[in-house]
């Protein structure tokens, strides 16, 4: 049985506005309404799919929906995180992490779940920020693809181009560390704070119909990694 209070303080690193409500809106809900501290960080203003401006007021209206209200922006170009110097953007987070002290970070594997690059160069820098900065007893969580979640929405999947060319990398469902069904309330609300994310998600809630929609968004799961070497 999930206890969202396990994880305590959480912290969430992203590329993207929406990656942190798609694979963790649900958990983010629930901590936030329990009263610990969740604290969202963003690579990019995922300008490559939106005017900056709009995609950040859309974000911080779906944070608001969730419950969040601490989020930090690294304003890094979208598309372009490969380009980034490694040890400043693992410097800023390990700060960050530094500061926050978090008892989780939520944040990509190494397939970066869709196989985007922005997501697999994030998932490096927030591996490596955690390795130099959390505190003793700290979770590393990262978003997996489940093979149920897999099959049953593989059509869906593929006429939507969700994933990239050799993606996803599906993980057995009894290798999660996080395998959640989000109760009904919880995901109208992950659904809301999406939602709220107009600009990428209006459409594709109008041809799938919301409660399709809810259905597909109401899975989270993540794997659990090890601390690297010092």
């Amino acid at each position: 049985m999930f206890d969202v209070g396990e994880l305590g303080t959480i912290l969430g690193i992203w590329a993207h506005p929406d990656d942190e409500a798609y694979l963790s809106g649900g958990i983010m809900a629930m901590a936030a309404a329990r009263g610990q501290r969740v604290v969202c960080v963003t690579a990019t203003c995922g300008e490559l799919a939106g005017a900056a401006a709009a995609r950040r007021r859309e974000l911080d209206r779906c944070l608001g929906v969730l419950g969040v209200g601490e989020h930090h922006w690294l304003d890094y170009p979208d598309g372009g995180c490969a380009g980034v110097p490694v040890a400043e953007a693992v410097g800023k987070l390990a700060a960050l992490i530094g500061e926050v002290r978090p008892d989780t970070v939520l944040t990509f594997g190494p397939d970066g779940n869709t196989g985007h690059a922005d997501h697999r160069t994030v998932a490096v820098w927030a591996a490596a920020a955690f390795d130099l900065a959390a505190p003793a007893g700290a979770r590393l969580l990262q978003s997996a693809v489940g093979e149920r979640w897999a099959r049953r929405w593989a059509p869906l999947n593929e006429g939507l181009n969700v994933f990239y060319p050799g993606y996803p990398v599906l993980v057995p469902d009894d290798d999660l560390a996080i395998d959640l069904v989000l109760d009904p309330d919880t995901t109208d609300l992950k659904v809301r704070a999406l939602a709220a994310q107009r600009s990428q998600t209006a459409a594709l809630i109008g041809a799938m119909g919301r409660e399709r929609y809810a259905e597909w968004v109401a899975d989270e799961a993540f794997v659990e990694r090890g601390r690297g070497p010092r």
